[in-house]
């Protein structure tokens, strides 16, 4: 998982990697508001869902101390890290300002 998730990072489109757990409340609120960001921004971004239960290693390697945890990335560089559960307008004006 771990090279491949780096290779993802590195991709100069911006990644939004939603480190989760199936346990966690705030985690399910926040999975339709990251369709709802997906649906506005589509191409211009990837967005994907880490279950931080099954990939402890990479959990523990980014410093996920708490669910949910986003993390944008853009060439390989973190530009962007939060906790908890923003809106769909944070989170879209977040990733626009952060990668123009």
């Amino acid at each position: 998982m771990s090279t491949s998730f780096e290779n993802i990072i590195k991709s100069e489109k911006p990644v939004l990697i939603d480190f989760s757990a199936d346990w966690c409340g705030p985690c399910k609120m926040l999975a339709p508001i990251l369709k709802q960001v997906k649906d506005s921004l589509g191409e211009r971004i990837t967005i994907l869902k880490i279950d931080v239960d099954k990939n402890q290693a990479l959990a523990s390697k980014y410093q996920v101390r708490g669910v949910p945890t986003m993390i944008l990335y853009q060439n390989g560089k973190q530009l962007w890290r939060q906790s908890g559960v923003l809106t769909k307008e944070q989170i879209i004006k977040t990733i626009i300002d952060k990668t123009n």
